[in-house]
């Protein structure tokens, strides 16, 4: 064991630093700026929703920085404020040695409520002032040395993502038991804590900021509820539209890529199982998901960007009003939104939610908004069997067709929402109060690194979870080995042996249940292996169609594809709607169902999850392929 694992170091004893505040105060953006990590900053309320802890050493002494969730107050009244009194009082872990404040210098009153009750817990305690740029810029004016004076604990000014003040935070951060205690007494009632902020703000606040002219004109379009709707519509088809015009092109170089890698690896290599291997269950599997990276990263540099400008906090603010008719709220919006990327942090995000029937509703609904898993299986249907056309001035009917699927899902999480709260989880919803942030560009190295963070994620799960699966796949659509008939042509001595597979007779075997919605064997290979991740469909699709030709690009095998007895297509309009459709609504991830079970505490509410969107899924995609082909 090193000497910082016994909990020291050469300089002096490990230092547990608690980082305590509001949200949206830039708490986060300290947290990186001390430790060195890209933990995600958002520019809504409910982004951290766990503790996070990071390192850093400071002329030889190990700091362990613990990034708490945003709170309003010590007094919790949602899961997150609970899990801050929690870390404060040790009862998840060791309890913080030291705290730092953090506060938002535009709004410091609301800060000061909950540095009453910090410094009420007579731990070592200082104040971190963050954004001094806006408030100068608004005209604002605080004084630093009378609020350091009537807090009696240290109080520093700071621009976290510049950098401005930070070496005084470092260097404060280097003897921490030398802060002062607070003079005020322990603990003040609301009331009286109030009036003790009310009365430091008014001693210390110079001059207010102004409110911000732009911003309020901004406002006044982004917020109206006929103009602001008709402006989020326009952001959204405009953010799906670009996902597919942007990155067709990175797109299509890396799908030549994976080709001409398969070709070189069967050219290279003599016939045989490992050579099969390689370049049908790694190149094939693997390749056939990272294609979409492109897309992945421009999903998520478009989300930063509308996050960290404001747009997302208006737009929450827009969908409480529809939130509320459903017996929902923002908070839970909040939530729904954070799904868009996984389902997982967006469960998680519900911990902000106060009312517990509320936040299961949330989670019960959060897998129906389309997460970044189903983008690959989109993207390959959509590319393959949907033209690639203009039918609304510069609108293309790919980027329509996305859009459609994206608000599917997110009609039907909210007409689901609606009925929980009818039947079986009524209960009255709580007010809502969200700070809209000023509009601000966010810095191009934080932009740059928090979708770094988001592509690294998608690559490790393609090297980690989707490698796995398609070793896995490669073996049961390989084995057992099968001998053709003796007569069999080449395509269908392939037929027959991936049919024989261990694979081919479990898609045969669920077939009878599949082919109401137009679905083959292949089809329904996929959607098992898509149980251990969405977008695994998509390795299994490219396995299996590379067993019969790898030199053809998987959007191109599966147009070709006809059925060996009739010659009609595999995928016909009508089967690739219904697998569109089956995509937006059933819930084909374990991840999801785990974090499910872990924040409700039973199997019982995954299970009902489970249950209901498939039969939903399979319904609603029943309809789809009867549809879809009585039109065509």
């Amino acid at each position: 064991m090193s000497t910082a694992d016994a909990g020291t170091t050469a300089a002096g004893a490990l230092l547990r630093l608690g980082l305590v505040g509001s949200p949206n105060s830039g708490k986060t953006t300290l947290f990186n700026a001390l430790t060195g990590m890209r933990a995600r900053v958002g520019n809504y309320p409910g982004v951290t929703v766990e503790r996070r802890e990071g390192r850093c050493t400071v002329e030889g002494r190990e700091i362990v920085v613990i990034d708490l969730p945003g709170a309003y107050s010590l007094d919790p009244i949602s899961p997150d404020e609970e899990i801050v009194s929690r870390v404060l009082d040790g009862e998840l872990d060791a309890a913080p040695d030291a705290l730092m404040m953090v506060a938002d210098a535009c709004s410091l009153e609301r800060s000061l409520l909950v540095l009453g009750q910090l410094l009420a817990r007579e731990v070592p305690s200082c104040l971190v002032v963050t954004m001094l740029d806006e408030l100068h810029a608004r005209g604002g004016r605080l004084d630093l040395e009378r609020l350091e004076a009537a807090l009696g604990v240290p109080v520093f000014g700071v621009v976290g993502h510049r950098g401005i003040g930070m070496a005084a935070v470092r260097e404060a951060l280097t003897q921490p038991e030398r802060w002062s205690h607070p003079p005020i007494p322990p603990p003040l009632p609301p009331l009286e804590r109030a009036a003790w902020a009310d009365s430091v703000a008014a001693a210390v606040i110079e001059r207010r900021p102004a409110h911000h002219a732009l911003t309020e004109k901004i406002d006044s379009v982004v917020l109206h509820p006929v103009a602001g709707t008709l402006l989020f519509a326009a952001v959204m088809v405009t953010f799906f539209q670009l996902i597919f015009a942007w990155a067709t092109p990175a797109m299509d170089a890396i799908d030549a890529g994976v080709g001409m890698a398969a070709v070189a690896t069967r050219t290279a290599l003599p016939a045989g199982l490992l050579t099969d291997f390689l370049a049908d269950g790694l190149i094939a599997g693997v390749g056939s998901v990272v294609i979409f990276l492109p897309q992945i990263v421009l999903l998520f540099t478009l989300l930063a960007l509308l996050e960290d400008i404001g747009y997302m906090a208006r737009a929450a603010f827009l969908v409480d009003r529809v939130m509320g008719r459903i017996g929902l709220e923002g908070r839970s919006f909040v939530a729904l939104l954070s799904s868009y990327a996984c389902a997982v942090p967006g469960i998680m995000a519900t911990r902000t939610i106060p009312s517990p029937r509320n936040r299961l509703v949330t989670i019960l609904v959060a897998p129906l908004m389309t997460c970044s898993a189903r983008l690959p299986v989109y993207a390959l249907l959509i590319g393959a069997f949907v033209p690639a056309r203009n039918v609304w001035g510069p609108f293309g009917l790919q980027g329509l067709v996305l859009l459609g699927l994206y608000l599917m899902g997110a009609i039907a999480a909210l007409c689901v929402a609606a009925l929980l709260k009818r039947t079986v989880l009524r209960g009255q919803s709580l007010p809502f109060y969200m700070e809209l942030p000023s509009y601000r560009l966010p810095p191009f190295r934080l932009l740059v690194a928090q979708v770094s963070e988001r592509a690294g994620a998608f690559l490790r799960r393609a090297g980690t979870i989707i490698l796995a699966v398609s070793i896995v796949l490669w073996c049961l659509l390989t084995f057992p080995r099968s001998e053709p008939p003796a007569s069999a042509s080449a395509p269908e001595a392939a037929r027959s042996a991936l049919e024989n597979s261990f694979a081919g007779r479990a898609g045969v075997a669920i077939e009878p249940l599949i082919a109401p919605l137009g679905f083959d064997w292949k089809i329904g290979v996929g959607l098992l292996a898509s149980l251990a991740a969405r977008e695994v469909i998509v390795a299994t699709l490219a396995q299996i169609y590379a067993a019969s030709d790898e030199e053809t690009s998987l959007r191109a095998a599966i147009r070709a594809d006809v059925d060996p007895d009739t010659g009609a297509p595999v995928f016909t309009p009508g089967t690739v709607a219904a697998l569109l459709v089956f995509f937006v609504f059933a819930l084909q991830c374990m991840s999801t169902l785990a974090i499910m079970r872990r924040e409700t505490g039973t199997w019982r509410w995954p299970a009902f999850a489970f249950g209901y969107l498939l039969v939903l899924a399979w319904t609603a995609s029943f309809a789809a392929q009867r549809l879809v082909s009585a039109l065509v």
